[in-house]
This record gives structure tokens, C-alpha cells and sequence, in this order.
């Protein structure tokens, strides 16, 4: 599993003109799922999204995770990060997890951030959405499981 976070001071999600997800300060969390990846990954990655230390603390130090910088998240399903870019010039995507697999590891990995006591708020899966967000720094990581 691959999952891009984004520092935001906001971010929102909408689907043919409806907001169906919105966040204020915390990590927009791009989520790329791979053909295999396994259950364990999902709490992996999700325990590294929930405790990163990307928010600064009274020093100026990113030593802060989203929940201790009275964040949120917002989890948009991404299935292009697993792509292979490797060569030529169009992406392959045989590397990505079959849509129901994909969509069950998806809603996995958002109740292991809520479980964690993260407000989560997230796109629709397999939906073509258009993600807004004002990029805090701008601060910017690829996380695997």
C-alpha cells in the first residue's frame, strides 16, 4: 500500500458538484492499493499515516502527528500510485489491486484511522472526484506499507 500525504490547512472532495468529504487543518491522505499488498499492510500504514510527525511543535520542529496538532484526515482512494512507471510512457496499472480488493482494504484502512481516534472524512471510492486543498508548507510524503 502507498499512501501520499499532504500537510493542509484544508481540503475537500466532490463528486459531480457535491462535497461528499471536507476537512480543516490535517493530512490529505492520497491511498494507492497493490494487487499484494496483504491485511497486515493496512494496519501498517495506517499507524504511520495516524502517527507521522509532519505538523510543527512550539520550536518550529515537525514533531508533531496529525492527532496531537488537533488534525483531521481526508482519505481519497488513488489507484493510480500503483502504477508502474518504470518504462516507456504510459503508465501500467497491472500492478494495482482488483477493485473489490482495493475498495475492502480502502474502507479497512479508514476504520483503523478512526479506531486510532482520527475524525476521518473521505471521497467515493471508484468515483471521478475532484480533490481541492490548500497545501500547508507545502509538505509532501510517499508512505508504504
Amino acid at each position: 500500500m502507498k499512501a501520499l500525504i499532504q500537510r493542509v490547512s484544508s481540503a475537500s472532495v466532490s463528486v459531480a458538484g457535491e462535497v461528499v468529504g471536507q476537512i480543516d487543518r490535517g493530512l490529505l491522505v492520497l491511498l494507492g492499493v497493490e494487487a499484494t499488498d496483504t491485511v497486515s499492510d493496512i494496519a501498517k500504514l495506517a499507524h504511520k499515516v495516524c502517527h507521522y510527525r509532519v505538523f510543527a511543535d512550539a520550536n518550529g520542529k515537525m514533531n508533531l502527528n496529525v492527532q496531537q496538532a488537533a488534525g483531521s484526515l481526508l482519505v481519497v482512494s488513488q489507484f493510480t500510485l500503483a502504477a508502474d512507471t518504470q518504462s516507456g510512457l504510459r503508465p501500467s496499472f497491472t500492478p494495482a489491486a482488483s477493485p473489490d480488493k482495493a475498495l475492502d482494504y480502502y474502507q479497512q484502512f479508514v476504520q483503523q484511522c478512526q479506531a486510532l481516534g482520527l475524525n476521518v472524512a473521505t471521497g467515493r471510492f471508484a468515483s471521478d472526484m475532484q480533490v481541492s486543498l490548500l497545501n500547508d508548507g507545502p509538505v509532501t510524503f510517499l508512505l508504504h506499507s
